[in-house]
């Protein structure tokens, strides 16, 4: 197997491709979409495709002025081509800049700004959406589109055929690629990220794949834009594993490409996984063939797990629960297993991974942090970005001591465990965890296909919940499954495509306070 980094610990983005494929080109990546940069390349590429993808990518750009450490920004419609310009981006030296296809345009704008003239890699789709009026020309150093063409752009298929470029391998302590993370507080932050800090957040990921024996199909539903999507591939691609990549979370056509491919592992967000619960009893048998599931961007509901467990044929099937920030890469992690799954405190995030994490509690007010008195979660990460783009002060206020504070809240156990209860900015008055009371409720009511706790009208602590099928709520149950909970208002139901969501489809909690706020300012009292 040919090494993704080089001797000295950096993961290089826009080597990967190309090393994986020089031993294992035939194998094949699937795809449910088409890609918008290479039309005609269809839904199945092999690695040499996708290593030959982003090498004429990366002579397109170079022809198109683009040099050494400047920043390209990359926002276009979905598809796996965002990495493949991002891996293309840095294999000519320059900094990938990848912001979510879900970001408003007010929010692209503000971002552009913040980097202060960065190439802008598009599409026609965005520049007739969310990007019409906006000024580009005037906050970009040029617009770049993947396909067809506007006044004062550059079409990057009009630069088909440019001189190869040799790979430029940057220092590992260079910024090498920047994401942003959720928005669920406000515009987002833009987080660098380095070599070396990539290969940091690489490690833990690629320990789990190495105790994977069995050569799987792997199913990725996960967002192009975050640091975790790179790492996919660089954790796939020298393991020689045929990998389905997704645009479509909705059940009945994972569920036909799940019968189609039979993958052996399965990662996505856990807001996509409880979309999924309705599959385990689908005629296909979709997930007959997992054998690992696995989430990395934020806490999993213990009934999801036990549904998905229970709905695969092979024997001793693992969830794979792992904790991380955007800002540090994964954290601390466990297995579940059908037996112990459905009984799991859903809070109970897991245990560092050794060598590469550590974690600690600080006390808010003085007083020892237990579960009733939850502290900071303070962690040591080898994968911690190198800052926010140009906002050093913000990032450095959340460093004490050479620990990073996140702002969540929680407490360990004995046993070591790490337990999340809340983000401080999420915390209610007179409820002990917003998650805890969400997992029960969710583990108690089948027919709820996501519940969510938020401070409503002053501050009362108000449920807003969304059925399977928008069927209207049975009203004894929920009273009987919250009778615990005397303090939630009266639920709020609504469907589950009017929740605000990020890119890794959390729900975006101050902007749902804030539209029920709003709601109830236009009710007549």
């Amino acid at each position: 197997m040919l090494p993704v980094q080089s001797s000295d610990k950096g993961l290089y983005m826009g080597l990967v491709a190309e090393r994986a494929a020089a031993e294992y080109g035939d194998q094949l990546i699937l795809l449910d979409h088409d890609l918008d940069l290479f039309p005609d390349a269809g839904r199945r590429i092999t690695y040499a495709q996708f290593a030959e993808f982003v090498d004429d990518t990366a002579a397109r750009l170079h022809a198109a002025g683009i040099r050494r450490s400047e920043h390209v920004a990359i926002h276009k419609s979905n598809g796996l081509d965002i990495n493949i310009i991002s891996c293309a981006v840095a294999r000519i030296g320059a900094v990938p800049v990848q912001l979510s296809p879900a970001l408003d345009g007010d929010s692209v704008v503000a971002l552009l700004r913040r980097l202060g003239g960065a190439h802008l890699i598009t599409d026609t789709a965005k520049l007739d959406g969310s990007l019409d009026g906006a000024p580009l020309r005037d906050i970009t150093a040029g617009v770049l589109l993947v396909a067809g063409t506007r006044p004062g752009t550059v079409s990057l298929a009009d630069l088909a055929g440019a001189p190869r470029q040799e790979p430029v391998v940057p220092h590992l302590d260079l910024p090498a690629l920047m994401t942003h993370t959720s928005g669920t507080t406000g515009l987002p932050k833009l987080v660098v990220h380095s070599a070396r800090t990539l290969h940091g957040r690489y490690r833990p990921q690629a320990k789990l794949f190495d105790m994977i024996r069995e050569h799987e199909t792997v199913a990725l539903h996960v967002s192009y834009v975050h640091s975790r999507m790179p790492l996919a591939l660089a954790v796939l691609m020298p393991r020689n594993h045929r990998f389905l990549v997704m645009n479509d979370a909705d059940p009945q056509r994972a569920a036909e490409l799940w019968a189609e491919h039979r993958p052996g592992f399965i990662e996505s967000h856990p807001n996509s996984f409880m979309e999924w619960e309705v599959l385990a009893d689908h005629p296909l048998e979709p997930l007959a063939n997992v054998k690992y599931f696995s989430t990395t961007f934020d806490a999993i509901h213990p009934s999801t797990m036990h549904k998905l467990l229970h709905a695969t044929r092979r024997s001793s099937p693992v969830f794979y629960q792992i904790y991380g920030q955007s800002e540090t890469g994964p954290l601390v992690g466990r297995a579940f297993t059908r037996r112990t799954a459905q009984g799991a405190d859903g809070r109970c995030q897991g245990y560092a991974f050794p060598s590469d994490t550590k974690f600690r509690l600080t006390s808010r007010n003085g007083k020892e942090v237990t579960r009733e008195n939850p502290g900071y979660i303070d962690v040591q990460a080898a994968g911690r970005a190198l800052g926010y783009f140009g906002e050093r002060e913000r990032y450095d206020a959340q460093v004490h001591g050479g620990w990073w504070r996140g702002m969540d809240l929680g407490y360990r156990t004995e046993e070591g465990c790490l337990h999340l209860l809340d983000r401080e900015v999420d915390a209610i008055p007179g409820i002990h965890s917003t998650l805890e009371i969400e997992d029960t409720v969710l583990g108690r009511m089948d027919e709820l296909t996501e519940l969510v706790v938020v401070p409503g009208p002053a501050d009362t602590a108000v449920p807003v919940l969304c059925t399977r099928d928008d069927v209207p709520l049975d009203r004894a149950r929920w009273a009987a499954a919250t009778a615990q909970w005397p303090q939630l208002a009266e639920p709020v139901q609504m469907k589950l495509e009017e929740l605000p969501r990020t890119a890794t489809m959390k729900v975006q909690r101050i902007e749902l306070t804030a539209r029920l706020r709003r709601r109830a300012l236009r009710q007549p009292s």
